[in-house]
């Protein structure tokens, strides 16, 4: 069976049960666990890249969860930075284009803000799919923070081998589809839905750096 396609099972091999009883509780308190959870997601990645088959790594909380969770955090951060600083230019060249005009002039302000969210929310999408898989599995795998702010780095890789990258990014937009869509079962299913896709992607994305040593053993 094709890696990718075990992603969508991954999340639920092994002793999943007791995995998914913190990450979905690290998710329902966010955003103060947020960095414990982006932690965990890089122990998710290193562990599929040493063993696909292998279930979901136990929760260690420890130095190097917080760490690691913190690097990705920033990373994160310094990727959508830019589309954050073009979000209100943006919104107010359309609320000046009168697109969405209404005759409340703050009313007016909201539709060109989400107006504006739209338009970024493509672009950002694709970066982050260009860059983070990539990056986050250098990273997992060799624990080195220089590797995951190696944007170029995760560039090449994907041109590199685009047909596998292009299977993971085709999960991952899945998985986050099928964990977004989860808000409408019983008003909470956005929150084990949005801990499906972190495992989804994390596994997704181990299959981009498939040679490496099992954790275990470091």
């Amino acid at each position: 069976m094709n890696p990718i396609a075990t992603s969508f099972a991954w999340p639920f091999r092994g002793e999943w049960r007791s995995r998914w009883l913190i990450g979905v509780l690290m998710v329902a308190l966010l955003p103060i666990a947020f960095v414990p959870l982006l932690g965990y997601a890089v122990e998710a990645t290193r562990s599929a890249s040493a063993d696909p088959t292998r279930g979901l790594p136990r929760w260690r909380f420890s130095v190097r969860l917080l760490a690691e969770g913190l690097w990705i955090a920033i990373a994160l951060v310094l990727i959508a930075a830019p589309f954050a600083l073009a979000w209100g230019p943006l919104a107010t060249l359309i609320d000046q284009t009168h697109v969405w005009h209404a005759r409340d002039a703050a009313v007016s302000q909201v539709y060109s803000g989400v107006a504006a969210a739209f338009v970024l929310a493509l672009p950002w999408g694709l970066v982050m799919l260009l860059v983070v898989p990539h990056a986050t599995v250098r990273f997992a795998t060799s624990g080195r923070a220089i590797d995951l702010f190696d944007f170029p780095a995760a560039i090449r890789g994907v041109t590199r081998d685009f047909a596998t990258w292009n299977l993971a990014a085709a999960a991952i937009v899945t998985a986050w589809a099928i964990g977004i869509a989860c808000v409408g079962i019983l008003c909470a299913g956005i929150v084990p839905g949005i801990f499906y896709a972190i495992l989804v992607s994390a596994h997704a994305s181990a299959a981009l750096h498939p040679k490496v040593a099992d954790p275990a053993t470091r």
